[in-house]
């Protein structure tokens, strides 16, 4: 036998070489420099404070999918956004204070860089469904005709509302008007606008499986008219899916958290769960109609288009397994300039180039040192409908100065029905206010030197 032995492995000196190779090769670890870069998806819900999530405390809407997105991930107390949709849009796609390049509701500059340039730029295939009214169609503005305006903004592809169509000409829910890739969509009788947005999104993952993508889905829920969803027992009826009733919000909420619960259905599917940071938040606060129970007893009206914390704190939830922490909390100060610093780290896109207001809160995520903001700032003018005017504010979890003067404890004075003077004011209390107050003051010269420079440009 050990002669037999011998004189095999003399004749098959080479195989057993390629075979020793193989598995040792089987036993090496699993070489990670070639996995793909993540892949990114921001959810943004229309109109949802939030109140309006069963993670925050409501009493009254079905949300197990966010619900649960939450328990697997993190979910942020004090995430704000701006007070109405145009400004947040603005604010959320370039990273910037509203000052910086916000002149007309339902406009964003076509000179501006957003985070779909930006991913476009590093590789990424990029996409964007959902809400656009971003061209200026409502003011007449030049270009606001142009269809190819969403490609200019860095995505390779799109399915969107009000591109170059206004509200009047069609709707976004049943029967919904819809312009896709540069084409009106045809024949869209009887279906429901947020479904085909939602399906766009599963075909462009199954399509991109194999190279990293960014997804921007501005959710056209839950923004009023309230109607019937294709769940509700009215749909069976065409006449029913027109008739507006602040009862069907609850509806509406249940249908978008089953939307969101379809892309990680589809994330799973393909096996990307584990390589996609997926973050969910929303535009502004609940529309004012709406009044939500809370667990605690308490009864939140919905304060879009106002200063108050109800009209701009929104939630905010992220998630990317085995990356991020699981089932925490944050109370920091998060703003809405924040988010495009922190999913363009995610996919290690530089940002040397490119000017922003946020920062990156990544770090925090991930367990890894992080300064907390000690404050926010807030630049709104809406410039819509009866929102009129300037309003400019700092906050920090306490107190609220506007830049007028009015000082609210906001910790205790949600509605702001009680300002403090600088007279009755305790010294804690005015030391907070000289705080603030620094900041209004460094934010406004800033806007001066903006001013300046555009005139002379």
């Amino acid at each position: 036998m050990k002669i037999f032995l011998e004189n095999f492995l003399k004749r098959n000196q080479f195989s057993v070489l390629v075979l020793f190779i193989i598995l040792l090769g089987c036993n090496q670890p699993e070489d990670t420099s070639q996995q793909s870069p993540p892949n990114v998806i921001l959810i943004m819900a229309d109109d949802m404070g939030f109140e309006c999530l069963g993670t925050y405390g409501s009493a009254e809407y079905k949300t197990p999918v966010l619900d649960k997105m939450a328990q697997e991930g993190v979910k942020f107390n004090q995430a704000y956004s701006q007070p109405l949709c145009t400004p947040s849009r603005v604010k959320i796609m370039t990273g910037k204070h509203n000052f910086r390049n916000y002149s007309h509701f339902g406009y964003l500059n076509p000179q501006e860089k957003t985070f779909g340039n930006l991913f476009q730029a590093a590789g990424y295939k990029t996409m964007i469904a959902g809400k656009w009214q971003l061209n200026g169609i409502y003011h007449d503005l030049p270009g606001n005709q142009d269809n190819t305006r969403p490609f200019e903004f860095g995505f390779d592809e799109y399915c969107l509302w009000q591109v170059t169509k206004q509200k009047k000409n069609g709707e976004r829910f049943a029967d919904p008007l819809i312009e896709q890739n540069g084409e009106l969509i045809s024949n869209l009788e009887g279906q429901y606008g947020p479904d085909i947005f939602t399906d766009y999104i599963l075909n462009f993952i199954d399509q991109n499986q194999d190279s990293a993508f960014f997804i921007y889905y501005p959710m056209v829920l839950v923004h009023d008219p309230f109607v019937v969803t294709p769940d509700s027992e009215e749909w069976g009826s065409i006449e029913n899916r027109y008739q507006q009733d602040t009862s069907y919000f609850a509806d509406m909420m249940e249908y978008t958290d089953k939307l969101v619960g379809k892309i990680f259905d589809k994330l799973r599917e393909t096996g990307l769960e584990e390589n996609t940071f997926v973050i969910f938040t929303a535009d502004n606060g609940t529309h004012v109609t709406i009044n939500s129970s809370m667990e605690d007893g308490r009864e939140i009206q919905g304060a879009k288009g106002s200063t108050i914390e109800y009209g701009f704190r929104v939630p905010m939830i992220a998630k990317w397994p085995g990356k991020i922490q699981t089932g925490s909390e944050v109370d920091h100060l998060i703003d809405f300039n924040d988010i495009l610093p922190t999913i363009t780290e995610v996919a290690d896109i530089n940002l040397t180039d490119f000017s922003t207001d946020g920062r990156s809160f990544l770090p925090l995520l991930m367990g890894q040192d992080y300064t907390p903001k000690e404050h926010l700032y807030i630049f709104y003018e809406p410039k819509w409908g009866k929102w009129k005017g300037r309003s400019e504010y700092a906050f920090n979890q306490d107190y609220k100065l506007y830049a007028d003067g009015s000082f609210y404890h906001i910790a205790v004075d949600k509605l702001e029905k009680n300002p403090i003077s600088f007279e009755s004011a305790t010294e804690e209390q005015r030391q907070v206010w000289n705080q603030l107050k620094e900041v209004i003051e460094e934010k406004q010269s800033d806007q001066e030197v903006k001013i300046s420079a555009r005139l002379t440009n």
